[in-house]
């Protein structure tokens, strides 16, 4: 069966990755690099292993997760239709089982709130939680203030981030901290509430309570 790590060693995945993160990064647009990337597979793993389902099923959102940027090549916006054709094709040519392929497809194919993505399986799920999760300053890569967006802003606003997995007591709980001399609390949450949402609807899909915490406070 294929894994992780037979994606990894692929040159075609690696090359189209960097390309689509490079080519966004003429845009502006806040980091989506192989740090990203690497993130967002070990804690869609994570998310699945921690909750008890199948380790297959973790080893494909971790696929999932992995290569759910590679869209990026085509176009920012839409990203996630072009990256479930762009995962098609490789995942064929590497001879992965046709259910595999589906499954992942439509996991990269959900992953976005501007195109209204859903939790249609498990490594949907999985990887909209995680994706959502990878949240820091560290991402932005303007330096100069005066010319971020508002989403440059409340992205560097955030100094730490990280998702927590109660599997004994299905609870995944965001954990953020914000230092609002950048942007408040109340900014954050307006501006990416659809984030928060879709997250939330995610943790149910997987039967799981969902909570939001920002700077000690429950928010969600």
């Amino acid at each position: 069966m294929l894994t992780l790590d037979d994606i990894k060693q692929s040159s075609i995945v690696q090359q189209y990755m960097q390309i689509g993160n490079a080519y966004i990064g003429n845009t502006g647009a806040i980091e989506h690099n192989m740090h990203h990337a690497e993130l967002t597979s070990n804690l869609c793993y994570e998310i699945l292993e921690q909750l008890g389902y199948p380790q297959r099923d973790a080893e494909l959102a971790a696929i999932a997760g992995y290569l759910h940027d590679i869209g990026n090549l085509v176009n920012r916006y839409g990203h996630g239709l072009s990256g479930a054709i762009m995962a098609f094709h490789l995942l064929l040519e590497l001879d992965m089982d046709p259910d595999e392929i589906a499954s992942i497809m439509g996991a990269i194919g959900n992953h976005e709130e501007h195109a209204q993505g859903k939790s249609i399986n498990n490594v949907a799920a999985a990887l909209i939680l995680a994706d959502k999760s990878d949240v820091h300053r560290s991402r932005v890569r303007k330096s100069d203030m005066a010319t971020f967006t508002p989403r440059d802003r409340v992205n560097y606003a955030v100094t730490h981030s990280t998702l927590k997995i109660d599997g004994q007591n299905k609870k995944i709980t965001m954990v953020i901290e914000i230092d609002t001399e950048v942007c408040s609390v109340m900014e954050y949450f307006e501006i990416f509430l659809t984030k928060m949402l879709m997250s939330r609807r995610a943790a149910q899909y997987l039967r799981c309570e969902f909570e939001l915490i920002i700077n000690e406070n429950q928010v969600l």
